[in-house]
């Protein structure tokens, strides 16, 4: 199956990305481009076909009908549909999985053909996005909600916490699964290789896998301690803080209209008091009535000509007051001000994180970011982005506006921000959007989406900004995952390998997985697990010891040779035996139990097989089995020997 071929269509932003990990993966490519020139160097030996990928000669041509998948990533959602049709129609079981932009066409897409995988950029680059938003660091994530995991790289200097403690004491502290060594000296070690005694010194790379929640104190990187943090103020300050920049919002003719409406409120109320010796409610009571309705003078309570003077120039004014500031605010309101001068109220003073761009990747990273109850500003240049009433709903700020000028930022707090994200559709916006955010405050965490995956790596090394990501090189292996089943959750380029995450579900008719312990497995298949979700409660703490049984689920981490070896179901050579070489007396009747069941001996024989040391306790095993027989006895403190042969 290595060697059937895997079909490419389409090497765009997305393309060309998936080429470069199918050929790490050790997977022959066939290519199918209308642009691709046949000496392209970047083809790098991958077979290409020129032509449109819906013609039904061009796919005979890639060798169709002997291909393993088939990867349809054009930059046209019309032109991957029609070749989703045709490889169907051609091939009735053959693997698809398909680009899509348009979100509403990939579920339906799913149910209405068979075996096609409907993938979009957006929605998987935007969880890791905001992953690296708020951590600083990731090399990837899978599972859900709860059970997220995330994959990043420390980088180990004279300042972290990890110098000088060995892989296993850092990983027991800090709860984390290292899953490759990466030494100064060039010496790389993966998932079971890994020596957990080997000392961490500067200038080594760990990767590691773990909840954010535990990574994140791991991943603050050294600039990380001049980055702004929440400002904690008291419920007066707040709320001064709104009324303040609710006002500075509203629009001066309707600040005067106010201010002249509330003077001579003020000075009518008390010439009441004063003049016409009237209590102050009394005053405030006469001077509304005289003003905003069309109540009784009251003559009689007028002693003096001034007075009634008075109250009349109060009744014109007043009116004529009332009737303007009714139609200021009036026209005020109908142009909606109000609601964007009440919406500053949702901007933080510091601590929160700016998105730029409500795109399809924008709304996404804001809808991860909301998930983990982070505070999210957002700014839009377009007053009518389709995603901008649904974000206010959720009662996020949104600023309209550039986020290209100084001006839209500062409004944002984005120099006082945890983080700001540039993810508009515009890359050299999002440049020059990085570029000023970092002039507003240095220690800002950068986060920068750019497609062009080379121009990426090129302003993390020459620019300095070390979090400018490419989409495509983070969906790519995605795609590249989702031609190995359904319950391939990611795939990772660590160390120059591929490796990627699964989820195994056991079945009641699965020889290979039911009833087989993880430890055995893992070992045989060079497996690391991560969690396991058992079908039925069990008080088995040890995740290593337990045996699987139909509908546990278990997650693992491969390279892609072993996992193809896993889901191919090949059989490990069984060549290994185990022998007891010393007990303890106290286990000499537990030794004696498991020779007979082992063996089938009787309570005799098993008595007087265990005079004469060694004892064989089982043959023609895998390397699982026996290392998981020998931890068994260790556990009972006896001394076992394993062998091959």
């Amino acid at each position: 199956m290595m060697n059937a071929p895997v079909i490419l269509c389409g090497l765009g932003r997305i393309g060309w990305p998936l080429l470069d990990y199918l050929r790490v993966a050790g997977l022959p490519v066939v290519v199918i481009d209308t642009r691709c020139k046949p000496d392209d160097p970047r083809l790098a030996g991958a077979r290409l076909i020129q032509g449109d990928c819906r013609q039904r000669d061009n796919l005979e041509k890639a060798g169709l009908a002997q291909a393993r998948g088939i990867l349809i990533v054009t930059n046209d959602d019309l032109v991957n549909v029609s070749t989703v049709l045709m490889v169907r129609h051609m091939h009735p079981d053959i693997r698809i999985v398909v680009r899509m932009f348009n979100q509403n066409v990939m579920p339906r897409l799913g149910k209405a053909v068979v075996n096609v995988f409907a993938l979009s950029i957006s929605g998987l680059t935007a969880p890791l996005l905001a992953l690296t938003a708020l951590t600083g660091e990731a090399l990837g994530s899978f599972g859900q909600d709860a059970d997220l995991r995330q994959i990043a790289e420390l980088k180990i200097d004279t300042a972290s916490p990890l110098r000088n403690s060995t892989v296993a004491e850092a990983a027991e502290r800090h709860r984390f699964l290292p899953l490759a060594h990466l030494s100064r000296n060039g010496v790389d070690r993966l998932l079971l290789d890994l020596d957990g005694q080997t000392r961490l010194t500067p200038g080594d790379r760990l990767v590691i896998c773990g909840t954010p929640r535990d990574l994140t104190p791991l991943l603050k990187s050294g600039d990380d301690d001049g980055l702004p943090h929440l400002l904690w103020a008291g419920w007066l300050r707040r709320n001064a803080r709104v009324l303040a920049r609710t006002f500075a919002e509203v629009d001066l003719p309707v600040k005067v209209c106010t201010a002249v409406l509330m003077a001579v409120v003020l000075v009518s109320t008390m010439v009441y008091y004063l003049g016409i010796d009237k209590s102050l409610p009394d005053g405030l009571y006469r001077t509304i009535s005289i003003i905003a309705t069309g109540a009784d003078m009251r003559e009689d309570e007028l002693k003096s000509g001034w007075q009634k003077v008075f109250v009349s120039l109060l009744r014109i004014f007043g009116a004529a007051v009332t009737a303007a500031f009714t139609a200021i605010v009036t026209n005020y309101l109908i142009r909606a001000r109000l609601g964007k001068a009440l919406e500053i109220r949702h901007i933080p003073d510091s601590g929160h994180l700016v998105v730029c761009g409500l795109g399809n990747v924008g709304y996404r990273v804001v809808e991860a970011l909301r998930g983990r109850d982070e505070r999210v500003v957002v700014i839009e240049s377009n007053p009518d982005a389709r995603f901008l009433a649904t974000v206010r709903r959720q009662g996020i700020a949104v600023i309209i506006g550039d986020a290209t000028m100084p001006e839209v930022l500062r409004q944002a707090n984005a120099a006082t921000s945890r983080a700001v994200l540039a993810v508009t559709n515009n890359e050299l916006a999002n440049l020059e959007i990085a570029l000023l955010a970092r002039e507003l405050q240095p220690q800002t965490r950068i986060v920068l989406r750019m497609s062009d995956p080379h121009l990426a790596q090129t302003l993390r090394d020459a620019a300095d900004i070390r979090l400018a990501l490419s989409t495509s090189a983070l969906a790519a292996p995605a795609f590249v995952a989702a031609l190995f089943g359904d319950r391939v959750q990611n795939i990772f380029l660590v160390g120059g390998k591929v490796l990627a995450a699964v989820e195994l579900v056991v079945q009641a008719d699965d020889p290979l997985l039911h009833g087989q312990s993880v430890r055995a497995l893992s070992l045989d298949y060079k497996l690391l697990p991560v969690s396991m979700v058992p079908a039925q409660p069990t008080s088995q703490l040890d995740v290593m010891a337990r045996r699987l049984t139909t509908g546990d689920r278990l997650t693992t981490i491969a390279t892609l040779p072993d996992l193809t070896r896993l889901l191919k179901r090949e059989r490990v050579p069984a060549e290994w035996a185990v022998e007891v070489t010393a007990f303890p007396l106290p286990a000499r009747g537990w030794v004696a139990q498991l020779l007979r069941s082992q063996h089938g001996l009787s309570a005799e024989a098993a008595e007087t097989a265990l005079e004469r040391l060694p004892v064989g306790l089982g043959k023609g095993l895998t390397r699982g089995q026996a290392e998981d027989l020998r931890a068994l006895c260790q556990r009972e403190r006896v001394t076992t020997e394993v062998r091959r042969g």
